[in-house]
């Protein structure tokens, strides 16, 4: 007879539920009440949510912390860029994936995104992955600084001054244009990763990638690839930032080499610790909470990041489980 789940859990499954239907309802209540110039902000929230939630993969789950995910973040935001600057292009190959069929371009461009940006992690985690500590940190931040400058020294894309988009991707015949049909794709995204991702870090595969943290040579001993498991975990989660920075390329209208900084990859980690390390939808929720920070506290003052700065702090002192622990009151060693 299966046991039932402790009580942290069950409380962390209402909690997902009840944020979920605050979601599906955001649209048609913000409308109702005339905000709906919100939404844009709420779509880089689930964007930037469904990058730090796949960097929890690897830091809260595997105990690696990548200062290279900026670089997949960027790397798809221009993949997904790239397919829009070079519509109506005389060579073919650039030309096929958004003239063929328009009905079809997200489904391909957004793919093209991901699989991209997976490549980049795959062959950077083939590298790295065989270090650890800091020496892994300085690996994966000096990939992220390569990419970083090889963007910069591409003239077509705009170099420092990034790449602006004339249009957005089609799904199904319809356009992306406007806020609702791209906050839907952001959402439906962020929902598979995050249902495929927990029953996915439930199952062997998770249980291998978290023994790997805790003791690495007793997991060999017993016979696990643990390096093959490392790798195929950080080239998903590239992967899978790759698809984030596609939607932030069609939300925001512009791709900016800012995305592929390492201070991009810092927010990431700070979006994984404020939510909560290992439990996917903290990631989530301090996504969305570092954003609005941002948001109210810069339209206070122009100094907002002296403020900003404590607050995170705090937020680390006293919320050792980061914000998800607080909502489900999860134990200190659970």
């Amino acid at each position: 007879m299966r046991e039932p789940a402790p009580p942290h859990v069950r409380r962390g499954w209402i909690a997902a539920q009840a944020g979920l239907a605050v979601l599906v309802a955001a649209p048609f209540v913000l409308t109702a009440l005339d905000r709906a110039w919100l939404l844009p902000t709420l779509t880089r929230m689930l964007a930037y949510g469904l990058g730090a939630a796949a960097l929890d993969v690897v830091l809260g789950y595997g105990g690696l912390v990548s200062f290279g995910h900026g670089a997949f973040l960027g790397t798809g935001a221009y993949v997904a860029g790239a397919l829009i600057h070079h519509a109506g292009a005389a060579t073919p190959l650039l030309r096929w994936p958004v003239e063929i069929d328009g009905s079809l371009d997200a489904l391909i461009a957004f793919p093209a995104a991901a699989l991209a940006a997976g490549a980049l992690a795959f062959l950077i985690g083939a590298v790295s992955l065989r270090t650890r500590g800091v020496h892994f940190i300085m690996i994966t931040l000096a990939f992220a600084q390569m990419v970083y400058f090889l963007v910069l020294a591409i003239p077509e894309y705009g170099g420092t001054d990034g790449l602006m988009l004339t249009a957005r991707h089609r799904l199904f015949d319809l356009p992306l244009d406007g806020d609702q049909p791209l906050y839907w794709v952001a959402l439906v995204l962020l929902v598979g990763f995050l249902t495929i991702a927990q029953r996915s870090m439930e199952a062997r595969f998770g249980l291998a990638l978290r023994g790997a943290r805790q003791n690495e040579r007793r997991m060999r001993a017993l016979g696990y690839p643990v390096f093959r498991i490392r790798l195929v975990a950080f080239t998903i989660s590239g992967a899978v930032a790759g698809l984030a920075g596609a939607v932030l390329a069609n939300q925001a209208g512009f791709v900016s080499p800012d995305l592929l900084s390492w201070q991009r990859s810092g927010e990431l980690i700070i979006m994984v610790i404020l939510g909560g390390q290992g439990t996917l939808f903290g990631p989530v929720l301090g996504a969305c909470a570092l954003l609005l920070l941002e948001e109210e506290l810069s339209a206070v003052t122009e100094h907002w990041m002296l403020v900003l700065g404590p607050l995170l702090l705090a937020c680390v002192l006293f919320f050792r489980r980061g914000l998800w622990g607080q909502v489900v009151r999860a134990p200190a060693h659970g």
